[in-house]
This record gives structure tokens, C-alpha cells and sequence, in this order.
């Protein structure tokens, strides 16, 4: 079985970078203080060849940026990792995005490190 992405192919990435957002997000106790959110770096790449794009189809990254900005307002979520496994299930809700590399960073996590986080990158999963 061939793979689904293929990188020596013609393709295009759709990227949101650098997207600075606040939340309620984290483990540790200092993270858990409603008035004080936690500041995040959120990029987003979607990636679809070329060729089997329908005439006119684009990714729209709007419908992720629009989400982001809902994020001051969302309740406490514990763990980054749900965050991009929710930014994940955005990316594949456009049906010509074929693989996508989400990344969250928390910047100002610790005075000694220049950011600590997550990145994924995924496939669309194939069809039942």
C-alpha cells in the first residue's frame, strides 16, 4: 500500500505562525489561577498535493484561527495535548488537507528555557 502523503510530489502548505493566544492551561499549581492565563505560541501547517485538488479548492486557515481566538473564554484544560488533538480535528475538517503539523509552546513556562510544548504532525486517517 502506497502511503497516503508523499513529499517528492507537488504539493502546498497552508501555515497560521506564531499565533499568540491565552489560556487556561497547565498542570503545575502557578498554571492554575484563573486571572493569570497562560500565554501560547500555536503554529498550524496543512499540507495537500497539488494534483488531487479539485480546480478552485484551498485550505482556509480562518476556520482555525477563528477557533484560537475562542481560547481566553474556554475552561481550564489540563494538558496541552488536548489542545492539539483539537486543532488536529480542525485541520482535517477541510477534506483537502491530507497531513498537518500542529505545535503549542508555552514561552514563558520557565525562566531557563526559551519554551517548552508539543508538536504533532498526522496523516489523515484513511477512510473506515
Amino acid at each position: 500500500m502506497t502511503p497516503l502523503w508523499d513529499a517528492s510530489r507537488s504539493h502546498v502548505k497552508v501555515v497560521l505562525r506564531d499565533v499568540v493566544v491565552e489560556t487556561q492551561v497547565g498542570l503545575h499549581p502557578w498554571e492554575q489561577h484563573p486571572e493569570r492565563p497562560t500565554r501560547l505560541l500555536v503554529n498550524v501547517e496543512m499540507y495537500a498535493h497539488t494534483e488531487a485538488m479539485r480546480p478552485g479548492e484551498f485550505i482556509d486557515y480562518d476556520p482555525i484561527r477563528a477557533a484560537l481566538k475562542t481560547w481566553p473564554t474556554r475552561p481550564h484544560t489540563p494538558l496541552l495535548e488536548q489542545l492539539v488533538e483539537e486543532v488536529v480535528t480542525l485541520c482535517f475538517g477541510n477534506p483537502a488537507v491530507e497531513a498537518c503539523r500542529v505545535s503549542i509552546i508555552k514561552p514563558d513556562i520557565f525562566n531557563e528555557v526559551g519554551g517548552a510544548g508539543i508538536e504533532v504532525y498526522r496523516l489523515r486517517p484513511e477512510a473506515a
